[in-house]
């Protein structure tokens, strides 16, 4: 009975959370501030393939696989046939972000910590800042690898093979450099957690999937200049291709440890440890093995975004951090061991680096154009093409071709779109204001179009 009390009331922690989520991330898009970069993007690719369309993203310019090899749109789409909708992508996040608090309990119930502890270490998943801020920053399908990868943990140490199976394919079907974390799990599970037929189909699938993905699924379905751009480009100190950064590596290890042992790296592994500090111990070190392939690639890029808890490439590392504290509590370490001291913690942490306060000043600045906006898009008919900002995009996404306004690209030739819509006060992170009135000067000079709409420096453009 008193297991089942436990139970419920991590449930409840999981139903709010989930709700408190998708209220967030949909409060976020309805006053205009996701993006095409990345929210436009999946949910334009959805929306392709529940048409039987080859889901080709007008925003990157190639097939959607060709991004990150990640096949688990097509199973989404299927949502997209009840009704399409970007909210499914919304609530789907938010129920796998909150989720991820199930295996966490059983987890550390299953090391054997306390009733007390394990609800604790559920409420520190759900509180970490990584799980509210990811959740803001539009949707990403590896959200769904951290209730996957605890449930793989969970699977194997409980003989669960089918389950574990299970766990493995959905998070290699979420983006193709995770096999790298399913390998390096593999290796920990093969020699530290003694559970070694699961160690070996981790590693083994991992690093096929890896190579199957980088060398197949991406250079066929995109094209290799853009694979280069949007994997090499952010160590493009180390070369230009693979061959030349292996090169490099070998023959000038000095600019690795130059990038390695960097401020902007240990103000990062600060920002990663500072939640869950308390529960670090020599002794539960070994589950962080199986962070080396994700921390490595965010410590080594020269990029910030990898180096903060706002975006998604420090995601596949949580799980393992709480499996660390869970070792380190069942051993008898940590600095904190009573459930109140570790959620006040918690609490503390997330009220210092949760981004809730963007919902102030932030989120709030373009209101004064929020009607003229949502009436112009109203006036936008469904698969007309269309040009427009990078926070209007993902209000119209549901179309073959939808295109940004950027100010460093111009688009010439503008009688391929139908529509052209354009928020001269808020113009949008890929472009300019200068840019936007040269482009609206353009327009009304323009036989082509006709001003179809006008409110608040909001202007739409319909061809003729």
């Amino acid at each position: 009975m008193k297991k089942s009390l436990k139970l419920d009331t991590v449930g409840w922690m999981i139903g709010i959370s989930a709700l408190v989520l998708f209220a967030s991330s949909s409060l976020r898009h309805e006053l205009f501030q996701s993006t095409a970069w990345d929210l436009g993007i999946f949910d334009q690719a959805v929306y392709l393939i529940s048409q039987g369309k080859a889901p080709i993203s007008s925003f990157l310019g190639f097939h959607i696989l060709g991004d990150h090899a990640a096949w688990i749109f097509y199973p989404l789409a299927l949502l997209y046939k009840i009704y399409p909708s970007v909210y499914w992508l919304f609530a789907l996040q938010a129920a796998a972000l909150a989720l991820g608090a199930l295996p966490t309990w059983h987890l550390a119930r299953q090391a054997g910590l306390k009733e007390s502890q394990a609800l604790a270490i559920a409420a520190t998943y759900l509180l970490y800042p990584l799980i509210f801020n990811i959740n803001l920053f539009d949707f990403h399908p590896e959200v769904m690898v951290l209730p996957a990868l605890l449930g793989a943990v969970l699977a194997a140490r409980g003989k669960h093979i089918w389950w574990f199976c299970f766990s493995i394919i959905l998070v290699l079907g979420c983006k193709a450099v995770l096999s790298l974390t399913v390998a390096a799990m593999g290796v920990w599970l093969l020699f530290f957690e003694k559970r070694r037929v699961y160690g070996a189909i981790a590693i083994i699938s991992g690093l096929a999937w890896f190579a199957i993905a980088t060398k197949g699924i991406i250079p066929f379905f995109g094209t290799e200049s853009a694979s280069v751009e949007r994997h090499l480009g952010r160590y493009g100190y180390l070369g230009n291709s693979f061959s030349e950064i292996i090169q490099n590596l070998l023959a000038q290890p000095e600019i690795i440890l130059e990038k390695l042992f960097s401020f902007d790296n240990l103000g990062y592994l600060v920002l990663l440890l500072a939640p869950i500090i308390w529960g670090i111990s020599p002794q539960g070190m070994t589950p962080l093995i199986s962070t080396i392939p994700c921390l490595a690639i965010n410590l080594f890029a020269d990029y910030q975004p990898q180096k903060e808890l706002l975006h998604q490439y420090s995601l596949p590392i949580l799980p393992f951090l709480l499996l660390s504290v869970i070792s380190s509590l069942a051993a008898g370490r940590g600095l904190l061991q009573q459930k109140r001291a570790i959620i006040l913690w918690s609490l503390v942490a997330f009220v210092s680096l949760a981004k809730f306060t963007y919902f102030g000043e932030r989120y709030l600045k373009s209101l004064d154009t929020w009607q003229a906006t949502r009436e112009a898009i109203a006036q936008v008919q469904p698969l007309g093409n269309v040009l427009t900002t990078d926070e209007i995009a993902p209000h119209l996404s549901h179309r073959t071709l939808i295109k940004l306004i950027q100010s460093n690209s111009p688009i010439v030739n503008l009688k391929i779109f139908n529509y052209i819509l354009l928020n001269i006060r808020h113009h949008g992170l890929s472009s300019n204001q200068e840019f936007d009135i040269y482009l609206l000067n353009q327009l009304k000079n323009q036989s082509d179009f006709k001003l179809q709409y006008q409110r608040d420096d909001v202007y739409l453009f319909v061809k003729d």
